[in-house]
C-alpha cells in the first residue's frame, strides 16, 4: 500500500516551470530604446533649443476716423479682401460742407477787405503826390516873395533917404513903404501856406501808412482763411475713409446712422505685405541663441511642414517687463519665476505658399539650430 501511494504521488506531481526568456528580451529592447532616446534628445538638445510657447504675427492696421460724424454707408464685409485705396465706409459730409462754404465767404469778404485797402493807399498816394507838389510850389512862391521882399526893402531903403533931402514926396515915400510891408505880408502868407502843406503831407503820410498796416492785417486775415478752407477740404476728405494697405478686413462692427468720435478705432486690416513669428524663449535657453541662426518652424495647423526661418532679433526686455503691472518683488516675499524673452523669427522662403495661409495668432512650435 505504501509503495502504490508513493507511485500516485510522483505521478500527480507536476514538473517545475522553467523560467521564461521573453521578458529579459522585452527589459533589454527597452532599456536599449530608454538609452537611445535619451542620448539622442541629449546630443539634439546641445545643438537646438525649442519652444512651443511662440505664435505667428503680422501688421495689423486699425481704421481710425480723423472727423467725427454718421456714418454714411458701409462698402466692406467681415473678412473681406481689400486693395490700398478702396474705400471702406463713408460719413455725412453735409455738415462739413457747411464749413468749408462758411470758410469760402470769409475768404471773399477778406479779399474784398484788402482790395478796399488797396484802394485806400493809392487815394492816400495820390494825396501824398498832391501836398508834395503844394509844398514845392509854396517853396517857389516863397523864394518869389523874397525877392520881392529885398526889392522892395531897397526901394524903401533909397525913399527913405531921399525923403531926408526932401528929394521925394511924402506920398513917393508912403508907397514904398506900403510896398515894403505888402511884400512882407506875401511873404508871411506865403511861409503859412507852406507850413499849412507841409502839416497837410504829414497827416496824408500817417494815413499812408495807416493803410499800409490796413493792407498788412488784411493780407494776414486772407492767409488765415485760405488756412480755414484748406482744412475744411481736408476735414470734408475725411469722411471718405479708405484702406490704408491691401489686406483682410477684420469683424465689422460698424452699422450705417452710427455715430463716431473723431480718433474712434472702428475695425482693423491685416495687412498682407509680410508675416512673422515671436517666440518666448526661457532665459535659460538665451545663452547659445544668436542672430542669423538657422530656424525651423512648424505650425499646429500645418504639422507635417517645415517652414524656414531665420532668427533675426531679441526683445530688449523680457515680456513681464511690457506688462500693464510689472511684477515688483521689493516686498520681500520673493519667488524666482524664470522669464521668458520675445525672440523675433523672420521666414526665408518667401515662395512657400503655406505662408500665406498662415494668420496671426496661430500656435507655432520653434526649434533653432544653434550651430
Amino acid at each position: 500500500m505504501a509503495t502504490t501511494t508513493t507511485t500516485e504521488n510522483i505521478q500527480t506531481a507536476e514538473p517545475k516551470k522553467k523560467k521564461s526568456s521573453v521578458f529579459i528580451i522585452v527589459l533589454g529592447l527597452l532599456v536599449i530604446a530608454g538609452t537611445w532616446f535619451g542620448l539622442n534628445k541629449y546630443f539634439h538638445g546641445q545643438h537646438h533649443e525649442e519652444t512651443d510657447d511662440a505664435q505667428v504675427e503680422a501688421n495689423i492696421s486699425p481704421v481710425i476716423s480723423r472727423v467725427s460724424g454718421y456714418v454714411s454707408k458701409v462698402y466692406v464685409e467681415d473678412n473681406q479682401f481689400v486693395h490700398k485705396g478702396d474705400t471702406l465706409m463713408t460719413l455725412d459730409q453735409r455738415d462739413l460742407q457747411i464749413i468749408l462754404a462758411q470758410a469760402e465767404a470769409a475768404l471773399s469778404t477778406a479779399k474784398s477787405n484788402l482790395n478796399a485797402a488797396e484802394a485806400n493807399s493809392r487815394a492816400a498816394n495820390t494825396n501824398i503826390s498832391t501836398t508834395h507838389a503844394a509844398v514845392a510850389t509854396a517853396d517857389a512862391q516863397i523864394e518869389a516873395a523874397k525877392v520881392n521882399v529885398w526889392r522892395a526893402t531897397q526901394d524903401y531903403q533909397r525913399y527913405e533917404n531921399l525923403i531926408k533931402d526932401h528929394s521925394i514926396t511924402q506920398q513917393q515915400y508912403e508907397q514904398a513903404l506900403a510896398a515894403k510891408q505888402l511884400a512882407e505880408k506875401q511873404l508871411q502868407v506865403l511861409k503859412d501856406q507852406r507850413n499849412q502843406a507841409t502839416t497837410q503831407t504829414g497827416v496824408v503820410s500817417s494815413q499812408s501808412n495807416a493803410t499800409a498796416q490796413q493792407i498788412g492785417v488784411a493780407g494776414s486775415v486772407i492767409k488765415q482763411r485760405e488756412v480755414d478752407v484748406e482744412n475744411a477740404k481736408l476735414n470734408l476728405s475725411y469722411t471718405v475713409i479708405t484702406a490704408p494697405e491691401s489686406g483682410l478686413v477684420s469683424k465689422v462692427p460698424v452699422q450705417a446712422g452710427q455715430f463716431l468720435q473723431a480718433g474712434q478705432s472702428t475695425f482693423s486690416i491685416v495687412l498682407n505685405n509680410d508675416k512673422w513669428v515671436v517666440a518666448n524663449f526661457k532665459e535659460t535657453q538665451y545663452n547659445k541663441m544668436r542672430e542669423g541662426q538657422k530656424v525651423i518652424v512648424h505650425a499646429d495647423a500645418f504639422p507635417k511642414h517645415d517652414f524656414e526661418a531665420v532668427l533675426s532679433s531679441f526683445s530688449p526686455a523680457t515680456g513681464a517687463r511690457f506688462a500693464l503691472l510689472p511684477p515688483d518683488n521689493a516686498s520681500g516675499n520673493f519667488v524666482k519665476v524664470v522669464q521668458r524673452l520675445p525672440v523675433k523669427i523672420d521666414f526665408t522662403n518667401k515662395g512657400d505658399s503655406l505662408i500665406q495661409k498662415l494668420r496671426p495668432g496661430m500656435n507655432v512650435n520653434v526649434d533653432v539650430h544653434l550651430d
